[in-house]
Formats: C-alpha cells, structure tokens, sequence
C-alpha cells in the first residue's frame, strides 16, 4: 500500500493565532484584558511582527479580539463566533506573499533586464499609463497592475517563473486575508504606486540586473509598509466609530437626539 502523503503545513501566521486561540481560551489572556504587544508576542510565539499582525486579523474576524487604538489589543470573547482557525489551514497571508513576491519578483526582474524586447516594454508602458489614469474604474487599474507583472514575469522566457508570479497574484485575490487587508488599503486611498513601477521599467529599459532587481524589491517593500499602515488606520477608524457610537447611544439616552427610550 502506498503511503498517505503528508498533510500540507499550517500556515505560520495561522500556527500564530491558533496558539493564541488556545492561549485565550486557558486563560492565559482573559477576557477584557489586553495582549502583550505586537514585539512581545513576536518573541513569545517566534515569528515575525508581521505574522503577529496576521494573527490578530484572524481572531478579530473570529471576534475573540479587539484592537482599540492608543490602547491595544483586547481579548473580548474566550469563544470564537465564526469556524475554527483550523479551517482556514489553506490560506495565505498578504504579508506572506508579498515577501514571497519580493525575494522571487526581484530575481525575475532582474532576469527579465536581459531578455525583455521593445515590444514587451511597450505593453508595460501601457499597462504604467492606465494605473496611472485616475478617471478610469479601479478594477481596471488593478488589472494593469498585475498584467505590468505578468507581462514582466514572461519576459524572462521561462514558464515556470510565469507560473509562480502567477500562482503568487492568485493568492492574493483568493486569500479571505489578502482580499482584507488590501481593501484596506484601497479604501484608504492607497494606490498601486505608479512611480515605482516607472522606476522598475526604466531599469528594464537600461536593460540594468541590478536596478531592475533593487526597483521590484523597493516597491514590494513599500507594500508592505502600505499594508502596515492601513491596518494602522483600520484600527483608529474602529476605535472612532465606536467612541461615535456610543457618543449616540449616551444622548439617545439623555433625550437629547430622537429615539429616546
């Protein structure tokens, strides 16, 4: 009989919150108290502040925490209000794949500086020119964006990297995470940054490795930072929205707005 193979690895940032799960409902963390912070955590559970962000996303969608900005991360609930993390053992994070684009986009760009054709800069150039046209819908704009990579990604001539830049940018738009934390980031007005995708095509145009590959790692970079900082604003925005909530409910209390009990 042939062996079973291996069931696929849990994800770090779900082996993260799964602990933290378990944590919380030990007692380890009660309810109404807060969690250690982000750096403290990152070395309690040996992973990245990134992962950690990861988690945290995950038992707020469950509802078992609460980030309260200025103040933290609060357990609210010891008993998870949606499916355990165990079922999402599937899912990848933003963070993750953007660092798994960074390491593997950069060698393609730097591969594809040698082997790109006018043609093919030309069709990025087009794909430049439509992120950067603001009258037209977002979902197009997002469509360049990723065709700016693709298109790059089949410049090098090797389809196994065409596969895995396009594997990468599948996970983003399947991943419940990804689909998260980057409507965050849209919904905040945080663009595809089209200066760092001129930059990318100017080292392409130079037919420069180096600066090709410095150009892709530059801009993942800076949607990592964009991505840090949109869950940055998610949380004040939450925390505004319930101080406004409870703002309303204090004065529909006193008589003061209509509605009053």
């Amino acid at each position: 009989m042939n062996a079973q193979p291996d069931s696929a690895p849990v994800r770090l940032y779900l082996q993260a919150a799964r602990q933290l799960e378990r944590s919380i409902q030990l007692g380890v963390y009660p309810v109404n108290t807060r969690l250690p912070p982000e750096r403290e955590l990152a070395e309690i559970l040996h992973v990245s502040r990134p992962t950690v962000r990861e988690a945290i996303i995950v038992l707020e969608l469950r509802g078992m925490v609460q980030t309260r900005h200025g103040a933290g991360v609060f357990v609210i609930s010891a008993t998870p209000g949606s499916p355990a993390v165990d079922t999402a053992e599937t899912d990848v994070g933003p963070f993750e794949v953007t660092e798994a684009r960074r390491l593997f986009e950069g060698e393609a760009a730097a591969l594809a500086a040698t082997t790109i054709t006018d043609a093919e800069l030309a069709e990025m150039e087009g794909f430049v020119a439509r992120m950067s046209d603001h009258t037209i819908d977002q979902a197009v704009r997002e469509r360049a964006d990723r065709g700016f990579h693709l298109t790059l990604a089949r410049s090098t001539r090797n389809e196994a990297i065409v596969s895995v830049v396009q594997s990468l940018w599948d996970m983003r738009y399947r991943s419940p995470l990804c689909i998260y934390f980057f409507s965050l980031a849209r919904e905040m007005g945080i663009q595809p940054p089209e200066d760092d995708h001129r930059r990318i095509l100017e080292a392409l145009r130079k037919h420069d490795p180096d600066a090709a590959r410095e150009a892709m790692r530059a801009h993942l970079t800076r949607v990592t930072d964009s991505l840090f900082r949109a869950t940055e604003r998610d949380a004040q925005e939450r925390a505004r929205l319930k101080v406004d909530e409870r703002r309303h409910d204090f004065a529909r209390r006193a008589g003061l707005i209509e509605g009053k009990p």
